[in-house]
């Protein structure tokens, strides 16, 4: 049955204080904080490095010289009066510039099979940015067998399916850095955040995979020198905020992030504008980091004109090497081809995506094959009873 609607309005009425309580908190945390980054932003690069000194986990430190720009907030200065202009500037920009991004998909091992049997497919794109046109994508899929599906107590078969995903996905991003080693005319994306907070959720055994696996991407762009760029469409990171708490001793904004504080800044953002880069301080799961703890850079760039910034990460080693003006061009180019969001990124999402008739398929084959091999694999009726409503 669909919602009730006037049980949820009935719900939201009596919780509205609540919501209101919630929201008037929020708004002190955002002046309170908002005053700090106004005060902040007009302190010197290095004063602001001297009063950081000795601060560990304090949230971020100022890898660029901050100026005294208006709220760390630095206009591009890049307005069109039409797509045609736009798409001109891109294709100076892009042009011969190859840029690539990994998605996956999945299908959970199902409670309707006897056998547990899942599937993990990536896809991948990459756009070679030429007149001709040329760009090459394709998938890759495994098989998970119960042996790899394998859990004790308390774990969970789905979460070994993720794992599978996030593995063959950095791991693509990996060989191709080594196919392109060298390659400064060469991005690749990742579709996340390189500083796998989301992992502290877990138990350590999971943290630590996650963890591993990124830390092998960074190493990989480090190694063959291929500029890597995690790209968070809507982040909820709070290492301005906590460099900020820690700057002007400030009660803790639980309420507030990065992304809202920098939208509600004095100085509206425009599109394309951008902060200083940063390094992450973060504290946490960049403990499990080991040698690369201090290796992760961010910025926040406007890529929407009505919705908060996006978090752009990536290694140290492309700032240091004066190759992050250039690399966040290509993103903002990127941006700009897909309409809002990164065409590579949003592309290989649509390359890799299994949709309903995949899911069926895949069943189908694993049926008649565990026939074909005189394997008891027994349906559950209410799947027999689905394909023969179908």
């Amino acid at each position: 049955m669909p919602v009730k609607p006037s049980q949820i309005l009935n719900q939201l009425n009596q919780k509205r204080e609540d919501f209101t309580r919630f929201d008037k908190t929020a708004m002190q945390e955002l002046q309170l904080y908002g005053a700090a980054l106004a005060q902040m932003s007009q302190r010197s690069h290095t004063d602001l490095l001297d009063r950081l000194d000795g601060m560990k986990d304090c949230g971020a430190r100022p890898l660029e010289a901050l100026g005294t720009s208006p709220d760390w907030i630095l206009p591009c200065g890049l307005t069109w009066q039409s797509r045609e202009q736009s798409m001109a500037w891109v294709r100076d920009r892009l042009t011969g510039i190859s840029t690539f991004a990994v998605d996956g998909s999945q299908i959970y091992p199902s409670k309707d099979f006897s056998i547990p049997v899942a599937l993990v497919q990536i896809g991948w794109y990459e756009n070679f940015h030429l007149p001709s046109g040329e760009y090459e994508k394709d998938i890759k899929s495994v098989v998970l067998t119960p042996s790899d599906l394998r859990v004790g107590r308390g774990d969970l078969a789905d979460r070994k399916v993720n794992l599978r995903r996030f593995e063959m996905e950095t791991q693509r991003l990996i060989q191709y850095m080594e196919e392109r080693e060298g390659c400064d005319l060469c991005l690749a994306f990742f579709d996340g955040s390189l500083i796998a907070s989301f992992a502290e959720a877990f138990d350590e055994e999971t943290k630590h995979f996650y963890v591993k696996c990124i830390r092998n991407l960074i190493r990989a762009s480090e190694r063959y020198r291929v500029p890597l760029v995690g790209y968070i469409d809507t982040s909820t990171a709070r290492d301005l905020t906590e460099m900020l708490r820690r700057l002007c001793d400030l009660p803790e904004g639980k309420a507030i992030h990065d992304a809202q504080l920098l939208s509600r800044a004095k100085h509206d953002m425009q599109w394309g504008d951008r902060t200083p880069v940063f390094r992450c301080q973060r504290i946490g799961v960049r403990d499990f980091y080991q040698e690369l703890a201090d290796h992760i850079a961010f910025t926040y760039l406007k890529t929407n004109r009505d919705s908060y910034p996006v978090r752009l990460e990536m290694p140290v080693w492309v700032y240091e090497a004066g190759l992050y003006d250039r690399v966040i061009d290509w993103v903002r180019a990127e941006v700009i081809i897909g309409g809002g969001y990164p065409y590579a990124i949003e592309t290989a999402d649509q390359v890799a995506v299994l949709k309903n008739e995949d899911r069926q398929t895949f069943y189908r084959l694993v049926q008649e094959w565990a026939e074909k091999e005189d394997l008891t694999l027994r349906l559950s009726r209410k799947m027999v009873s689905k394909a023969r409503r179908r």
